[in-house]
């Protein structure tokens, strides 16, 4: 039995992250198309998404929450304030909320919505295809029951980890939630240099993304550490030597560091934690 049969599911919000976690509840048939109800301030993107997935969809978000069981924030920063007022004493007292609303602290949520029974969520974009990584963590008021369905959403957008502090979850936002970014400037640089090399972009490209996939893949099935995996690929005196001499020389892992620590110092600035 899937942990959320009979469950109705709102969705304040249907953007990219929104229509993700749509796609993948359907795609894993967690939940029946009827009972899912999404809102957004954009009708044409309510009928767009009626289309695509034949739910159901209003410009209203009172009217989604009234009667559903779960209920999904999925809106920027910016106007959560604006979302969350209007909420207040209309969702059922059971009501799950997950929100994955970046920098949304639960005591802000908690507190415009007048409701406890809260998740928040630390996503990220591969999630739009399945291969996401989400870090969550729950109130002490969800139950036991609720954070299984909590569980069920996120793992069709790929893996979860749950955490027992929101300062974990301004790690995740450096590292997992910002990550994609480093991948992709990494991937950018590798297929700039073949180019200089004399490959052609698509050609540079082909060979970076198939390199990078197959070592992501060879990391997990060999489970080793990995300093082991490149000490595997490294001779002494050899092309990968001399290259990763240069990386080092460069201040590769200090600059990573840095960035990390500046993206976890903005997640913290942006919950209203510290002063930049």
């Amino acid at each position: 039995m899937s942990a959320l049969e009979n469950t109705r599911i709102a969705f304040i919000g249907s953007g990219v992250m929104g229509e993700a976690i749509i796609g993948g509840l359907l795609a894993r048939r967690l939940v029946e198309p009827e009972a899912i109800i999404a809102s957004d301030n954009r009708a044409e993107r309510g009928r767009e998404l009626a289309a695509r997935y034949q739910i159901r969809v209003t410009t209203d978000n009172v009217e989604a929450v009234q009667q559903a069981h779960i209920v999904v924030l999925a809106v920027k920063p910016q106007v959560l304030p604006h979302v969350l007022a209007p909420l207040q004493g209309q969702l059922r007292p059971d009501a799950l909320i997950i929100s994955i609303v970046a920098g949304a602290r639960i005591g802000k949520i908690a507190k415009g919505l007048g409701h406890r029974t809260i998740v928040r969520v630390m996503p990220n974009t591969p999630a739009q295809i399945g291969q996401g990584m989400s870090v969550w963590m729950s109130t002490p008021e969800v139950s036991e029951q609720q954070r299984e369905q909590a569980r069920a959403i996120l793992q069709s957008l790929g893996e979860e980890l749950a955490v027992d502090g929101e300062d974990y979850l301004d790690m995740a936002t450096a590292l997992s939630g910002t990550g994609p970014a480093y991948v992709f400037l990494f991937m950018e640089a590798l297929i700039d240099a073949g180019v200089h090399l004399g490959f052609s972009r698509e050609v540079a490209r082909k060979l970076v993304l198939q390199t990078l996939q197959g070592s992501v893949a060879f990391a997990r099935e060999t489970n080793l550490h990995p300093a082991e995996l490149r000490n595997m690929v490294t001779s002494p005196g050899g092309t990968s030597a001399e290259a990763l001499y240069q990386l080092e020389k460069g201040g590769l892992r200090a600059a990573l560091s840095r960035a990390i620590w500046a993206a976890f110092k903005k997640s913290r600035y942006l919950g209203g934690l510290t002063d930049e």
